[in-house]
């Protein structure tokens, strides 16, 4: 099975361009530069010696004995993004679209953040590239990752807080957006993950597909065969878009994305988009929405702040609907509980948004044969959220597990 998407930009009846007419045509002359250049060589050579040079790829392929044998059952591995420059998956695709930007003659750069993970990532690739960045990061989202908005304008971005509506992920799009509107002529959009108008979640699936390029070279060097599963979060889904691409085609390789269910399943207390969703269209493309009563997007929440998102890409409601991928969900405190759980067995502090993803194989794994493999994305690190994972503890909101 594979999962492009037509001339049009559609995943099935997911994805599009429902905008304005004089915004797609910035958008079609976009998808044009991404089509041509990764037919040029020139173009992958550059965007491979960064990644390989400045990000320190490839990232190993890690496997968790410790983890593994308290479970019991099947092997558990680590993808680990988090040992990219900068701690996530995220400058895969900021340098891949940074260097379109450039070709584009582009010379401002705007994106929105949600974790701050992409907002660090793009400031970083900005600064290397020499260009003006502005980052849209949701107020809230400021006040819980105060080290990242630091790191960002230490990388010289300015970085605005996003004060609409729930002052999360949502918001710092909608914000990001209408700045990008405003100077189109020479702004550069850098979205961050696998959502937004066609070409973004086919581009961000591009240079995000070097995670599983090097995950399936690496687990055959190391166990002869491919995993029976793959698991990462999904937030928009790019970290698991660019883990899923290369298995797509191999259908006996399951596919799980875990999203947050937060507090509870109640509405404005989880942010998960393909568990209880519907189409619907935000931002410009077609996808399953977590939808308020009057239809709009919905109220949102995670633990992780690169999880809030009332929707999710394309490509993932179409593998939902096809029946290629499966989704499941993990709450905040199992996403703790991993998040401790993998600190003290491996050494290795996950990001809150991986440790969703953690959690699922924590209870996955014990359910399977031991000659089975299980390859978690580790899509961060958790350095962002232990200030975070502090306070929460201090106030009771969460529960440290004993151990």
């Amino acid at each position: 099975m594979q999962s492009n998407p037509g001339a049009d930009g559609f995943f099935g009846e997911y994805g599009g361009q429902f905008l304005p007419q004089p915004i797609k045509v910035i958008l079609n002359q976009l998808a044009a530069t991404f089509e041509a250049s990764i037919q040029d060589p020139a173009f992958v050579r550059e965007f491979e010696s960064y990644l390989k040079d400045y990000s320190g790829r490839p990232t190993p392929l890690y496997f968790c004995r410790n983890l593994t044998s308290q479970l019991g059952g099947a092997k558990i591995y680590l993808k680990r993004e988090d040992l990219n420059h900068l701690g996530a998956h995220k400058i895969n695709n900021t340098i891949g679209q940074i260097l379109l930007a450039k070709r584009m003659g582009k010379k401002r750069i705007i994106a929105e953040t949600g974790a701050g993970q992409h907002g660090v990532a793009t400031s970083a690739t900005a600064a290397l590239m020499g260009m003006e960045c502005t980052i849209y990061m949701g107020a809230e989202d400021m006040k819980r990752q105060r080290h990242n908005v630091f790191r960002m304008e230490m990388l010289g971005a300015r970085v605005v807080p996003a004060m609409s509506g729930q002052q999360t992920l949502k918001e710092a799009v909608d914000e990001a957006i209408a700045a990008w509107v405003g100077d189109i002529d020479n702004s550069f959009y850098l979205l961050g993950s696998a959502v937004g108008p066609h070409p973004y979640p086919t581009m961000v699936k591009y240079f995000q597909s070097v995670i599983s390029k090097e995950a399936r070279e690496q687990i055959l060097e190391k166990e002869g065969r491919l995993p029976d599963y793959l698991v990462a979060c999904v937030g928009g889904g790019s970290n698991a878009i660019g883990m899923f691409a290369e298995f797509i085609k191999d259908e006996k390789v399951k596919l799980h994305g875990v999203e947050p269910s937060g507090r509870s399943m109640n509405l404005g207390d989880h942010a998960a988009s393909l568990t209880t969703g519907t189409p619907g269209i935000l931002h410009g493309f077609n996808s399953y929405m977590i939808k308020d009563h009057e239809g709009g997007p919905g109220p949102v929440y995670s633990i992780a702040a690169g999880l809030d998102y009332p929707s999710v890409g394309p490509e993932h409601s179409f593998l939902k609907d096809m029946g290629r991928a499966q989704y499941f969900t993990a709450s905040d405190q199992d996403a703790v509980n991993a998040f401790f759980a993998l600190s003290r067995t491996e050494g290795i502090v996950p990001a809150l948004e991986s440790a969703h993803a953690v959690a699922h194989a924590m209870n996955l794994a014990p359910t399977l044969g031991r000659e089975e493999i299980i390859v978690v994305n580790l899509s961060g690190r958790g350095d962002k959220d232990v200030a975070q994972m502090e306070e929460m503890l201090a106030n009771g909101t969460i529960v440290q597990p004993e151990g």
